[in-house]
Formats: C-alpha cells, structure tokens, sequence
C-alpha cells in the first residue's frame, strides 16, 4: 500500500508539473503555412501542355505529372527550375524529395537547391545554374573534383553575388557547412528539409533507405546566417563525363511565422469569414423568396437530415450491432478452439492406448522367445550362418557345372578333330590328342582344388560360432563330396575317351 501511494504521488506531481509547463506562454511557438505557389508535387505535376504551375523550367529539364527531371543520365546535360515569382515571407521550410541514381559506381555532377534574389542561367557551370549568386546554395555533389574522397557531399554556400563558386576543389574555400552522405542508388527516394529561421540554417537528411519519411539525420546547423528577406526557389542539376539521373518529386514549401506575427491568417481569414455570412445571407433570401412563390408546399427541408438525437441513436445502434458481430466471431472462434481441444485429447487418448497395447505385445514376445530350461535356443546368428552355407553351396555348384561344361565342350573339340582327320585319310596321332586331355584334367584338378580349399575356409570360419556343426550325427563334409563327384566325373570321361579311340583304330582296318 505504502508503494502505490508513494507511486500515486509522483505521477500526480508530474501532472502538475506538465500543467504548469503547458499553461506557461511560449515564445518559441513557430506558425507554420503551407505555400503551394511556391510548391509542387504529383499526381498531375505537369500541365497537358507540360507547363508546372506558378514554377518555369528550361535547359534539359523535363516535367511529368510525377515528377521533374532536373537532368538525364546523358554526358554534359544541365537543367533547372525556378518559382515564378519571389517569397513573400522571411522565414520558410522547403521538404525535397528526390531520386540520383546511375549505373555507375560514381555519378557526376549533383544537384543545388538555391534561394536567390535573381533566377538563375538554364546553362550556368555550376550544377546548372550561375557561378555567382546572391543568397543560399545547398549542393548535393556526387562527384570528386578536388581528389579529397569525400563525396557524396551535401554542403551549404552563401553568396553576395561577387564570388565565383571554385567547381573544381568543390567549393571547400567557400562552404558554410557540410556532411559526408551518400545519396545515390538508394531504394527509396531521398529527402532533404532545409529550414532558415531565424538566421538559423538548419539541414535535414533522410538517406532513403527505409520508407520512413520522419527518418531525418542532423547534416547541417549553422547560426547567424544572413540571407536576403525576399528571393526565388530553384533546383538544378547537371552532368558531366559520367552522368546520372536527377528527378525530384516534391517540392513543398512552408512559411514560418512567430506566434505572435500571425499577419497572413488575420489579412486572408476576414476574407473567408465575410465570403460566407454573404453566402449564407443569399441562401436564406432565396428560401424566402421560395416560400413566397409556393406558400401551398410544407417546408420539409428539415426532414432530409437527421437530427442530433437521430445521429446519437444511429452511432448507438452500430456500435451495438458492431458488438454483437465481434461477439458472435469470438464465440465462433471459442468453439474451434474447443474442438480442436476434444480432438487433441482423443488423439492422446488413443496413443496411450496404443502404447500400452504395444507394451503388452512385447512382454509376450519376450515370453515366447525365451529359451527352454536345458534345451537349445535357435538364435539369429545361427539363421545367418544357415543362409551363409547356403549360397556357399550353391556358388561352389554353379562353378562345377562351369566346370563340367567347358569338359564337355572340349572333349568334343577332339572327338570332332579325329573324326575329320580319320574321314581325311590321314594317321590318328594319338600323343597330342592324349596331352591336351592330360593337360586339361590337370587344370580341372587344380581348379577343383582351389574350389574345395575355398569352401573348407568358408565353413572354419562360420563353424567358430557356437551351435554352427553337427552335434550328434556324422556330416559329410564338403571336400570329400567334391572329390567324389570329380572322380565320377573324370572315370567316365576316360572311358568315353578310350572307347571313342578303340573305335576309331577299328575303323582303319575295313
């Protein structure tokens, strides 16, 4: 209790305060009045006839219904725009929105923002206006002349029309003042406000890099600066060996007044004020003269508008009907959310459910698959040793019938030779026919060998596992079955072979 008092009091001392602050007279009140004669902005900047209102432009310039392009991306190309008339106040603010972009990575020239006493020239070499002026220069110099790295440069430039602006050491002699900030190629339009109040020269900078328009940076403040009371609003722009595009599309100026020197709105606000007594006046004596010609018609202008309190009910019923409606969404929405909710829980629900069902099927299969007390257990690895011993037989029979084929195959080459060279005439030379088959056998004994050595490798190495053999009969083993086959195999094929010979002499007699 004690903190909330104590925190009650301090707000209601800064309340006072901020009373006492607020209700004090300030000097430093500033009356601000748009100019739109010495503005302009899009849509519809241009004329048809491309003229822009109360402002003249001339050189390369080119006016759009969205915007002024100061000076094309083309080499030495110069242009400007300048108001009409002068300033009839002392005191202003000008917001700049504008766009330098170009392919390059360094631009050139820039582009000036003036406040004269004189318009400048179309063909001036100073970023497309005169070299010497009387009164303010603010120039956005995008190009290095002076070789210093600094540029972009924004820089203010006083002149009393006797100087000459030095374009190349970019004026360094002759600024007021200056930032380093880039102003090129930015996403976003770039804006300047420029504010002389005062004798006050204030320099605002937004880089353009987000769509903020209040994101403005100090450039720029210099005091005690002495322009001419009256003078002509211009923008200008040039190019040079590299080039560049100068657009600007607002150009919005405002007058400021102290509070106490409110002269424009006391001389132009009795004129309104007078222009509408006179006009309601006439309205009134032409509802009278209308009652007069048709006094048999009911004066019922009153019931084409509602009243106060028809107002009062009609904004009472559409907040309430609006009530209702947002009432009706949200119970709307509560019921999804119950909903969803129910089914949430069951999906819950349900895989509980299934988890335990699970949970009882494994300790079931863990039951099952539990050994006998005294017997042996079929495990996985004796499975995989099984499979193994199988492909191994069935690899080693698939290279002995390879084998038996390329046997048959070449005891039919001979036959088929001593059977031509007998048709032929010719002597049957038993010794070559008997070395090729001798040195055939040999090469199948070897490979037969091979084959049988790399099977009982095979069955050492998965007979180390435990219950991998045959514990109580006696297997025969692989090598033995080999031998026996190959044996049948070369005891016929010797027959054959000496059967075929036999014949083959017998025939030579006859």
């Amino acid at each position: 209790m004690l903190i909330r008092s104590a925190l009650a009091l301090k707000i209601g001392l800064l309340c006072v305060l901020l009373f006492v602050h607020t209700s004090e007279p300030s000097n430093n009140l500033v009356h601000r009045q748009f100019r739109y004669k010495y503005s302009f902005k899009p849509p519809f900047l241009a004329q048809k006839d491309g003229s822009v209102p109360f402002w003249t432009y001339g050189g390369n310039a080119i006016a759009s219904g969205e915007m002024v392009r100061l000076a094309p991306s083309l080499k030495s190309q110069k242009g400007a725009i300048w108001t009409k008339t002068r300033t009839e106040f002392e005191w202003w603010e000008v917001d700049i929105v504008f766009r330098i972009s170009g392919r390059g990575r360094i631009g050139a020239d820039g582009m000036a923002f003036w406040y004269t006493t004189e318009q400048g020239d179309y063909h001036g070499n100073s970023f497309g206006s005169s070299d010497t002026w009387n009164g303010l220069g603010v120039i956005f110099d995008s190009f290095d002349n002076d070789n210093g790295h600094n540029n972009p440069y924004i820089s203010a430039v006083v002149n009393d029309g006797t100087q000459t602006f030095d374009h190349q050491n970019d004026g360094k002699a002759q600024l007021l003042s200056g930032c380093l900030k880039d102003f090129r190629n930015k996403p976003f339009p770039t804006r300047a406000r420029i504010e002389y109040y005062q004798n006050v020269l204030t320099v605002m900078f937004n880089n353009g890099m987000t769509q903020n328009e209040q994101d403005y940076e100090m450039c720029l403040r210099v005091e005690n600066v002495h322009l001419p009371k009256f003078g002509y609003f211009g923008l200008s722009a040039a190019t040079g060996g590299l080039a560049d595009d100068h657009d600007v599309y607002h150009f919005l100026t405002t007058s400021l007044h102290p509070a106490q020197m409110n002269v424009d709105t006391q001389t132009e606000d009795p004129k309104l004020t007078q222009e509408y007594q006179e006009y309601q006046k006439k309205l009134e004596q032409q509802k009278e003269d209308y009652r007069k010609e048709h006094p048999e018609e009911k004066d019922d202008f009153d019931d084409w508008f509602e009243t106060d309190n028809q107002r009062e009910y009609r904004q009472l019923w559409q907040a309430q009907t609006t009530t209702n409606d947002m009432l009706r969404e949200l119970s709307r929405k509560l019921d999804e959310v119950l909903g969803k909710q129910e089914r949430t829980l069951g999906l819950v629900s349900a895989s509980a459910g299934q988890g335990q069902i699970q949970h009882h099927q494994g300790q079931q299969q863990q039951q099952f698959q539990q050994p006998p007390s005294g017997g042996y257990t079929v495990t996985r690895q004796d499975i995989d040793v099984l499979i193994s011993n199988q492909q191994a037989v069935s690899s080693t029979v698939s290279q002995i019938s390879a084998l038996i084929g390329d046997l048959q195959q070449k005891t039919n080459n001979l036959l088929s030779k001593g059977t031509a060279t007998v048709q032929a005439g010719g002597s049957y030379q038993d010794g070559p026919f008997i070395n090729e088959m001798r040195d055939g056998i040999n090469h199948l004994k070897v490979q037969l060998s091979t084959i049988g050595q790399q099977a009982m490798n095979a069955q050492a190495q998965r007979g180390g596992g435990g219950g991998g053999g045959c514990p109580d009969q006696s297997c025969l083993s692989l090598k033995t079955f080999l031998i026996v086959i190959v044996v049948q195999l070369l005891i016929t094929l010797g027959y054959n072979i000496y059967r075929d010979n036999k014949e083959s002499q017998a025939k030579k007699f006859y």
